[in-house]
């Protein structure tokens, strides 16, 4: 007889020394989101971001091609790019060191007077970037598998469920503080044994909970389910309008970011930023074609943020409490070999990641 698999150890959510692990290792060689390809639209567009401790710049070149550098100077080391604009060159502060859009060296006051002096030899550290239906990853491990290797089938199945991707613009960015390990905020989103019990509108306005299921998919988790009664739904939805209309699906992609599709092909999506070992902030994304205002979307997010965003603080943030206590033993996991939505076999799944993470860090 084969015994329960227990839940991670709570050091493993409250101790500063494995948040460290995590961010020397993990998340320096994981895709990560960065932003939106309509951010960089135009040959110049540029914006600049922050991940893992490193500041970063994405720009479109001249040739088209969308790139990310770490933003700093290979003279001094002044940081080169703040904000987001558009940009004929990238120009340092400091000493007016010049690079082309390709990140290569083109002038700089007096580095001619300087003898053997290459300016071919001196380029911008680049970042690796993926476009993902529309989004834009990047991994600080330059020898990282491709996203298709990570996540098989995801990008494809994305593609269908929303097949307006490509016209898609971000119209509303929710910021959502959170008192807790960002591993406590992931796994308490990727189960819904949880969701009848807390989410009532989710739960009975939004999805069908008894169709409720989620499998892994390489480091992907893939949540499926059916969208509820028409005469129950809290906002409206045409299920001619798409093959997918009547179904909700996410792609939680480890360690750090899901796409949620909501009943209509409705995009959303979660970005876990941790902070540390007590803090992650989670951004809510939501997405209309061209970035169009639509009331019904408004509508949406801000049900979302008054029922199930707000519902799941006050979750995660008992649970963070709890794991500091000294009479806390960690559970057996439900996992139900049928799967289905009153089990948690994707936690199982989530916290060999995790410990996996734990243990092993990366030179990167």
């Amino acid at each position: 007889m084969t015994s329960p698999i227990h839940s991670l150890a709570a050091h493993h959510y409250t101790d500063p020394e494995i948040f460290r692990i995590e961010s020397a290792g993990l998340f320096n060689r994981t895709w990560q989101f960065a932003g939106h390809v309509s951010q960089v639209a135009n040959p110049g567009d540029y914006f600049t971001f922050q991940l893992n401790g490193e500041s970063l710049f994405c720009i479109r070149n001249q040739d088209n091609e969308i790139k990310v550098f770490y933003n700093v100077c290979q003279h001094r080391a002044h940081e080169l790019m703040s904000g987001e604009g558009n940009a004929k060159l990238i120009v340092c502060p400091y000493h007016a060191w010049t690079y082309e859009l390709s990140g290569q060296l083109r002038s700089g006051p007096n580095i001619r007077s300087v003898p053997g002096f290459d300016r071919s030899e001196i380029c911008l550290s680049t970042v690796r970037v993926e476009e993902f239906c529309g989004f834009l990853f990047v991994n600080l491990d330059p020898d990282a598998a491709p996203m298709d290797a990570w996540f098989p089938k995801a990008r494809e199945e994305l593609a269908a469920f929303v097949p307006q991707h490509a016209q898609l613009k971000p119209v509303r960015w929710e910021e959502i503080p959170e008192h807790c390990n960002w591993k406590v905020s992931v796994e308490n989103y990727s189960e819904c044994y949880h969701c009848k019990l807390n989410h009532p509108t989710f739960s009975n306005g939004v999805v069908r909970p008894e169709t409720y299921d989620i499998q892994p998919q390489g480091h992907c988790l893939r949540h499926t389910t059916e969208c509820q009664n028409l005469d129950q739904m809290s906002y409206p939805i045409d299920l001619d309008s798409n093959a997918h209309a009547g179904d909700y699906s996410s792609w939680f992609l480890w360690p750090l970011f899901s796409f949620q599709v909501y009943p209509g092909n409705i995009l959303n999506t979660y970005h876990w930023c941790p902070v540390d070992a007590d803090h992650v902030v989670v951004w809510r994304g939501w997405y209309t074609v061209d970035g169009v205002a639509s009331e019904l979307i408004d509508n949406l997010a801000q049900q979302d943020l008054d029922t199930t965003v707000a519902e799941d603080i006050g979750l995660v943030e008992s649970v963070q409490r709890g794991l500091k206590s000294r009479g806390y033993r960690p559970g057996p996991l439900v996992v139900d070999p049928e799967g289905g939505v009153n089990s948690e076999h994707s936690v199982m799944v989530l916290q060999q990641w995790m410990r996996e993470a734990a243990t092993v860090e990366s030179n990167v």
